[in-house]
């Protein structure tokens, strides 16, 4: 896991120009516009908050796997998550089972606890992801609330500290 390059733009847009990555993730493919907006976004939340999305290769090849970090996206949700961190991720399809997320959404927040010590963090997910669903309970996440983001339904999932 490191932070995202220029470099990373063509195989970043070739992912979330993938419909089986999208499709609980807005629904839709994206441009090279907004994937351009996407890894600006990345890098920038690395500048102002100290955290931020990494991009994930597979260790023994360097074959780009996807992103993970954690966000503050500032989202017009409810209830809101009050400056909570939030977890999230996505994985190129041929990666999609083969245990990279829930490694690396766990090798994320290990770094966050580490930087920032033990705090709450969220994460949503689409009611129909599965996947996403059963990665976030291996990681600690339990769900808090359900609602709707842009029109949509979503499950809101949280890690409360551990108690030491």
């Amino acid at each position: 896991m490191r932070c995202p390059r220029r470099e990373d733009f063509e195989e970043a847009l070739a992912m979330w120009g993938d419909p089986k990555v999208t499709r609980y993730i807005g629904g839709k493919p994206s441009t090279r516009e907004e994937m351009w907006s996407r890894l600006l976004r990345y890098v920038g939340h690395w500048q102002l908050m100290g955290f931020g999305f990494w991009v994930v290769r597979e260790k023994s090849t360097g074959r780009f796997v996807g992103e993970v970090g954690l966000a503050d996206f500032r989202r017009d949700i409810e209830p809101s998550f009050g400056g909570s961190k939030e977890a999230g991720w996505a994985l190129a399809p041929w990666a999609h089972g083969k245990g990279f997320a829930t490694e690396a959404v766990r090798a994320a927040l290990t770094w966050a606890e580490g930087r920032f010590g033990p705090e709450r963090v969220v994460c949503i997910i689409d009611p129909g992801n599965e996947a996403s669903i059963k990665v976030a309970n291996k990681c600690g996440f339990r769900e808090f609330s359900r609602g709707t983001y842009k029109g949509e339904p979503t499950l809101m999932f949280e890690r409360l500290p551990r108690a030491r």
